[in-house]
Formats: structure tokens, C-alpha cells, sequence
């Protein structure tokens, strides 16, 4: 009778570990986490078993088709407790939320094997130590958000070698010392860089992107100093913040941090962006900058009378926008992106949300009068495919354009991933109905009106997507008030001509190249809407191959580019799988429609200008397609 007693023990045993074993390397990793939270008080946990096969199906997990976990999300759960190095051994993780805990002790440098995230959030947590160089491993990472812990040390200059880091690099509400490092000015303006509420010193660094950012992406550091705060620099250095004599207290100036009840980290903070109160508010600390410069020589009755502000003027084109300059002043706004036609900034007044771009000066100068005229008549162009401006700024130096604010990204990053894109790989359905709307958009734009505009500079960046995946064209008229892809017509005259314009391809962006028209790479050619409809047809080969396009420096082909390789295995009869984007194969009731589309974007990107249809021959031929 024992024998068979120990024989059942024996079993069961065996058929545990069995079971445990059963799981996947990614599963032992998570519940190596699992042990290393001690307090789950809303047992969010409970689902991670380890009875179970798969841990794709446990609470807060994400996996791909191989079971491989691709993201964990326990986010505001009230976990205590810390990261293990197991962590690290998730191969394919490329997301990993934590924020809102109280996860405490040192980030593990083991973590940092985990070289697929893209995105790591640790923020509003107790960690605490310094930020291991070792953070470097994670060349894929496009967001890092440790805000609101207890950090320390000096910034790691390394971080400029994450070259993909292009979304958000938050280490707000710290205690991290020591200089801003001059390397961090060649971070791309897109990023959101987030500084506050930390004990740096010395002079901000006037280089690179740093010169793009807010205010508030510094304040909070009371011994910083330097444009854009108002703090001016003492000669030859900024005091240095004298010794925390009880290192184990909270030091000073964590305005709005601090302990709840259960221990987790309370912060009142905008996360993820780097944030502008006021969009104009740069603006007129450049010209407070100016005016103490000039305060010697002039006296202080400049810096009490700005006339340069004072004369600007603010223009709203469409009577129900409610924004008034006030607003926009008071609003709070959000770097989005940054071009040669100069910054985006996203404006949140209350329950309004705009889009204002700050023109850059370029080599145009406008008097009032002429810029009111062309902005104006860019305002007159209203199609429901086209963004609307709603209103504009003029002064001597700064010019605004007020425009909706279309919330779901370009075309681009719903193609190829990019900052703040979370849709699913674009269905054919969604990918035909916004190059429809595209189509009718630029029909629109160069039908409206006898002087047969040309938008200059249509490419997959400048089509943007609302939450119905509907398109709306913008940028239009933005060659005719910046020096960007173009010069006037005239070089005796400052201001561009509206319908047509010289193409200057030593001054051209490469998105500009990768779109533009055989002939407008000729020095002195004109870019006319023939030219547009080159550039759609490339943007419709990019929607229908998935792929971006090759814009090279010849006017002949010279078959490399995307045009050509289509153009190629049609006229050879190769498979269609060779060139259509791999997430539409699985679409074969859609495969009459897709060579339709291939062939409208092949008669679009035609060599020779004459043999191109006109736009609204496009647009008719595309809304004919789903009627196949």
C-alpha cells in the first residue's frame, strides 16, 4: 500500500513539472514576473497560471502567430514589486508597459536584451539607481517614457545612439544631475523630449533640435539656463545646486510628486510629449531675448513696448471657428512634426484641438497685403478631402496658419509604421477608399479656380487620416509661402506665382524627389498639375505595393526606381505577388480591382507629360473600380 502511495505522489509530481515545462521559454519568463510582484491587490495576475499551455491568452499579454510574446500591459494595476532580468530573455517583446505602479529597485540591465521593443514605458513608478548605459542594446526603441521615478546620476549621452528614437524620450520628474548633454541636439526635432522637474545645471545647449524645443520641455530645473527659459546664464557658468545634505529624503523641486496611500507615485504631468504652453510662447521669448540684447543700447522703454508684436494681425477665414488669439496664446500645444515649410504644433484649447504651422522665414518675404491675398485664397479652397484652414497670424516675423487637426496620422506611417501609429496593416477596402479620396481631393485643388492650381508637393507624408480612415490632403499652398521644393517664377519678384512654379531640385527635400515628375528634376522646369498627377500615381504605387518609392536624379529611366520595376513585371507578365504588399495577398477577391489600380497609377507616372490623364479622368477611373 505505500508503494502505491509513493508511486501516486511520484506521478503527480512528475506530471507538474510536466505541465510547467509545458510552456514556452516566453511563459517561464512571465512567471518569473509573476513572482517577482509581491502586492496585486485587484489579482489581475490571477489568469498567469502555470497549469496553462500558452500564456497568450493571460491578462495583459499580446502574442504573435509563433506564440511569441510581442507585448505585456499592466499598466494603473497597483503592482508592487520589481523587474526581473528574466524579462530580458522575451525576444520578440516590443512593447512593455509598466506605468502607474509601484515597481521599485533598480531597472535590471538585463532588461535591455530584449532588443526588439520598440516601446518602453516605466514611468510613475519608484525606480531608482542610474539609467544603465546598457539602454543602448535597444536599437530598435522608438519611445522611452521613465518619468516620475527616482533616477538619478548624470544624463547618458549614449542615448543619441538609439537612432530610431523618434517618438518620446520622457525622463521628466527625476533626479538626474549634471549638464545637458550637447549630443542631444542632434535627437530629430520629431522627437518629444520631456526634461522637467530634475536638478540639471548649466547652460542649455544652442544647437540642433534643442533650439526647437519648448519651454516646458526644461522648467522644473531651477539651476538650468539659457534660451528658451527665461533664466539667463551668469557669466561664465550657472550656479551649481549645492549638495542634498540627507540623500535619503525626497530632494526639492518635484513640484506635484510624491507618495499615495499605497505607495504609488502620484504625478500631474502631460507624459510622452514635449509641451509648449502657448504656441506663440516661443515666439515671444525670442523677441524678450532680442529686446534685453538690445536693452543697453535702447533703453528699457523696448522691452516695455514689443511695437513688432503688437503690429501682427489675426485673421479668422471661417466665421463658426470660435478660436480667438487669446485662445491659442493660453492653449496648450504639442510639437508634432517639423518640415522646411517650418513646425507643427498640435493646439488643445479646452474641448478644441487644432493643427498650427509656424512658417519658416525662408527667402520670401511678404508684405501683409500679399500674404493676406494668397492665404486667403488657400482658405477658399474647401473640399471635404482637403484640410481646412481656419485661420492665420501675420506679423513681420511669425506667420501661423490655424487648420483642423486631423487625429490619425499620414498615409506614411499607416504604410510603413512611424510615430503614434496603432492601425492594423490597411485592408484593400481602406486602401482604395483613400486613394479615392486623395483623388477627388487633388481633382478638386486643380479644378477650383481659373488659375489652375498646382498642390507641388503630393506625397504619402501630406495625406492624412481621420479616425474613418477618410483622406484629407494638406500642405496645399505651402510652396507659395515658404522657400521649400520651389522658387518663384520670376527672380525679380519675391512672392511665388499661384498656379505655377520653378523647381529647384539643388534646394529639394527627398520626399520631394522620391514623388517628383521626370521633368521637374530639369533646373528651371516649370511644376505644373501634370506634374501632381505624377506624384499621385507614385503615391497609388505605394499604397499598392506597400513599399516606398526611389526617386532617383535622372530625368530618363533608368529602371531602379518603383515605377519602373512595376512597369516592368507587367509588361513582362511576371506574377502580381512580386510586387503587390504581402498583406493583400490573402485578398484574392480583390485582384481585378488591385490591377485596375495598377494600371491608373502606371498611366499617372507615364514619362512623358502629355500622355498622363487628367485628374478628374483619374478620380472617375478609381470610383469606377469598386463597381467591378
Amino acid at each position: 500500500m505505500m508503494n502505491v502511495v509513493v508511486v501516486v505522489i511520484l506521478s503527480f509530481f512528475t506530471f507538474s513539472i510536466s505541465v510547467i515545462f509545458s510552456l514556452n521559454s516566453d511563459g517561464v519568463s512571465l512567471l518569473a514576473l509573476k513572482s517577482a510582484i509581491s502586492n496585486d491587490p485587484s489579482e489581475f495576475l490571477s489568469s498567469w497560471s502555470e497549469l496553462d499551455s500558452s500564456a497568450c491568452h493571460w491578462n495583459g499579454i499580446t502574442c504573435d502567430e509563433n506564440q511569441k510574446v510581442t507585448s505585456i500591459s499592466l499598466s494603473s494595476k497597483n503592482l508592487s514589486g520589481y523587474i526581473p532580468s528574466e524579462i530580458g530573455a522575451l525576444s520578440s517583446l516590443s512593447i512593455l508597459s509598466l506605468s502607474y505602479n509601484n515597481f521599485s529597485k533598480p531597472i535590471p540591465i538585463h532588461l535591455f536584451n530584449a532588443t526588439s521593443l520598440h516601446s518602453l514605458d516605466l514611468s510613475n513608478n519608484a525606480f531608482t539607481g542610474f539609467l544603465p548605459q546598457q539602454i543602448t542594446s535597444l536599437i530598435n526603441l522608438k519611445h522611452l517614457d521613465l518619468s516620475a521615478n527616482f533616477l538619478n546620476g548624470s544624463l547618458p549621452q549614449e542615448l543619441t545612439h538609439l537612432t530610431l528614437l523618434t517618438g518620446t524620450l520622457n525622463l521628466s520628474y527625476n533626479r538626474f544631475t549634471g549638464q545637458l548633454p550637447a549630443s542631444y541636439g542632434t535627437f530629430p526635432v520629431t522627437l518629444s523630449l520631456d526634461l522637467r522637474h530634475n536638478n540639471l545645471t548649466g547652460k542649455i545647449p544652442s544647437i540642433g533640435s534643442l533650439l526647437n524645443q519648448g519651454p516646458t520641455a526644461f522648467s522644473g530645473n531651477p539651476f538650468l539656463c539659457g534660451f528658451p527659459l527665461e533664466t539667463p546664464c551668469a557669466e561664465p557658468e550657472a550656479q551649481k545646486p549645492p549638495p542634498n545634505p540627507n540623500p535619503n529624503e525626497e530632494e526639492v523641486g518635484f513640484v506635484g510628486k510624491g507618495k499615495s496611500g499605497n505607495g504609488s507615485v502620484v504625478v500631474s504631468l502631460i507624459s510622452g510629449v514635449s509641451v509648449v504652453i502657448g504656441v506663440m510662447f516661443v515666439s515671444v521669448l525670442v523677441l524678450r531675448r532680442k529686446w534685453k540684447l538690445d536693452e543697453g543700447k535702447m533703453g528699457k522703454e523696448k522691452l516695455e513696448k514689443p511695437e513688432e508684436w503688437q503690429k501682427g494681425k489675426y485673421v479668422v477665414l471661417d466665421e463658426g471657428f470660435g478660436m480667438e488669439l487669446e485662445d491659442l496664446l493660453r492653449a496648450s500645444a504639442y510639437v508634432v512634426g517639423k518640415s522646411r515649410s517650418g513646425i507643427v504644433y498640435k493646439v488643445v484649447a479646452g474641448a478644441t484641438v487644432v493643427a498650427v504651422r509656424r512658417l519658416s522665414e525662408g527667402d520670401v518675404t511678404w508684405k501683409f497685403k500679399e500674404f493676406e491675398t494668397e492665404v486667403e485664397a488657400i482658405g477658399r479652397v474647401q473640399h471635404p478631402n482637403v484640410v481646412r484652414l481656419r485661420a492665420y497670424y501675420y506679423a513681420s516675423d511669425e506667420k501661423l496658419l490655424v487648420t483642423d487637426f486631423i487625429r490619425n496620422g499620414t498615409l506614411h506611417n499607416a504604410l510603413h509604421g512611424g510615430l503614434g501609429n496603432n492601425l492594423p496593416p490597411l485592408s484593400w477596402a481602406a486602401r482604395l477608399k483613400i486613394a479615392q479620396g486623395t483623388a477627388r481631393g487633388l481633382m478638386h485643388i486643380h479644378e477650383c479656380n481659373p488659375r489652375k492650381y498646382v498642390h507641388g508637393n503630393i506625397n504619402s507624408t501630406k495625406i492624412l487620416l481621420d479616425d474613418d480612415l477618410q483622406a484629407y490632403i494638406s500642405g496645399f499652398g505651402l510652396t507659395r509661402l515658404v522657400s521649400g521644393c520651389s522658387k518663384p517664377i520670376n527672380s525679380s519678384t519675391k512672392k511665388p506665382s499661384t498656379s505655377q512654379i520653378i523647381i529647384s531640385p539643388q534646394n529639394s527635400t527627398s520626399s520631394c524627389t522620391m514623388y517628383m515628375a521626370p521633368e521637374g528634376r530639369v533646373p528651371g522646369s516649370k511644376f505644373t498639375q501634370k506634374s501632381d498627377i505624377y506624384s499621385f500615381g507614385m503615391v497609388l504605387l505605394e499604397i499598392l505595393t506597400g513599399q516606398l518609392t526611389d526617386g532617383g536624379s535622372e530625368v530618363e529611366d533608368d529602371g531602379k526606381g518603383l515605377e519602373s520595376l512595376v512597369r516592368k513585371v507587367f509588361r513582362q507578365e511576371r506574377p502580381l505577388s512580386e510586387i503587390i504588399d504581402p498583406a493583400l495577398l490573402n485578398e484574392v477577391h480583390a485582384k481585378k480591382q488591385v490591377v485596375a489600380a495598377f494600371h491608373i497609377a502606371l498611366n499617372c507616372t507615364e514619362l512623358d507629360p502629355e500622355l498622363r490623364p487628367r485628374m478628374r479622368t483619374v478620380s472617375d477611373n478609381l470610383d469606377r473600380i469598386k463597381l467591378q
